[in-house]
């Protein structure tokens, strides 16, 4: 009876294209459809219809190490229609889960609307790739579409280390050996050191998240390959302050060092429901590494590659926020979205406002504050030395903004 429950469950997944299953004891089988959570008309879950659905799909060495250690991960696929990542946990007593969709079909870089440049990384011989944000953004997507893109178009051996195993890639031009953490070997770092001897040109890493994984992966680039990898970081320079900030401060130095002489860009995504049809569209930031902002890394001035990024159109850097706008202007998503999917809320509400945007619900009083902030500072930029006079007009358009919005609402 589960396993035919837990069928009827996944051909729902896949047949409206959700991207997620989540089985939680005390509410129906809950599907998260374009960013939201969508309950399916079926009965209230029990505990013990959790684990019946659990033991249906999960290995015997993952129950085992759920009743170890309360939680587990694992890949499974689902015939030929989709394959899932699925992660079991204990909450309250009861077994829970919660099932990532991984759809067969790899994206091209037009259709997940990558940077033009993003396909010149791919041709680098060497160097460190990144690919950023929170979870759910897109990250493995992104990373399949550009190793199957190098599989379609080079003669590579290309080794993925990933926890577990999501897209799959069959043997094309390239060489394409996939290696699942917990199964195939224990760890990442040990999957990167062995990958060293075994004659790879590309290497993709599914997740940087110790000391020591960081390290192979860098030393990895250092000696001659080309590396991708992922981190839960929100923007380029928050992303070079991460890893700089994991190794003792008696080698930041180095590591500073290390990094701006083989990262070669980082990519930093997230999803947003679109308004205009259904689905999701990605929102990115890109930063292609430089001269000048190899200096920035090295010099410890990572505050200041957000300027760079603004100003180096010409290799296709762009800041998150300008893409959000710009997702905004296209009519893509909402105000509200671009307001909060931004790195600066106050200034993208500033800026919505300055071109004469009404924002109606999209705004409360604390965003309006911080956009009058965001408004005073422009503003005193732009008249430093002014004196007094400037001081009165300054705070005089202020208030005429916030009545205008207030207006809106």
């Amino acid at each position: 009876m589960a396993t035919i429950q837990i069928d009827r469950l996944l051909e729902t997944v896949v047949r409206k294209g959700a991207s997620d299953l989540h089985l939680a004891v005390g509410k129906p089988p809950t599907l998260r459809l374009h960013g939201g959570l969508r309950e399916l008309a079926t009965k209230v879950l029990e505990p013990e219809d959790t684990t019946s659905l659990m033991k249906s799909i999960t290995p015997e060495r993952v129950q085992q190490e759920f009743e170890e250690t309360g939680s587990g991960d694992f890949g499974f696929a689902f015939g030929d229609a989709a394959r899932f990542r699925v992660s079991i946990f204990k909450q309250k007593g009861c077994c829970s889960l919660v099932l990532r969709q991984i759809p067969n079909k790899i994206l091209t870089f037009q259709q997940i609307g990558l940077p033009a440049m993003a396909e010149q990384v791919c041709r680098r011989p060497r160097g460190l790739f990144l690919v950023t944000g929170p979870t759910g953004s897109g990250k493995s997507t992104t990373l399949a579409a550009m190793i199957n893109w190098i599989n379609e178009q080079f003669d590579r051996h290309i080794i993925t280390m990933e926890d577990p195993i999501e897209f799959y890639h069959p043997h094309k031009k390239s060489i394409v050996v996939q290696r699942e953490v917990g199964v195939d070997v224990p760890n990442f770092a040990e999957a990167i050191r062995r990958a060293l001897r075994q004659d790879p040109d590309i290497m993709l890493v599914g997740e940087m998240r110790d000391l020591a994984t960081i390290g192979a992966a860098i030393t990895a680039a250092e000696t001659g390959h080309l590396v991708f990898g992922t981190l839960h970081t929100n923007g380029a320079a928050s992303t070079i302050n991460r890893i700089i900030d994991a190794f003792p401060s008696d080698m930041q130095e180095q590591i500073r060092v290390q990094l701006a002489n083989n990262l070669i860009a980082v990519l930093s995504q997230t999803l947003c429901p679109r308004i205009d049809t259904e689905g999701r569209c990605a929102a990115y930031e890109f930063m292609y590494v430089t001269p000048s902002i190899q200096n920035l890394i090295r010099d410890n001035k990572v505050f200041r590659i957000d300027s760079d990024i603004q100003t180096g159109k010409k290799y296709g850097m762009m800041l998150l926020d300008d893409n959000l706008y710009g997702h905004f202007l296209a009519g893509r998503i909402s105000a509200e979205e671009a307001i909060d999917k931004s790195k600066n809320p106050g200034a993208m509400v500033d800026r919505m406002r300055r071109d004469g945007h009404m924002l109606d619900e999209a705004v409360d009083e604390a965003l309006l504050a911080e956009a009058d902030d965001v408004a005073a500072s422009g503003a005193g930029q732009a008249t430093a030395g002014g004196g007094a006079a400037n001081e009165a007009d300054r705070a005089a358009q202020i208030a005429k903004n916030r009545e205008r919005m207030m207006k809106a609402k």
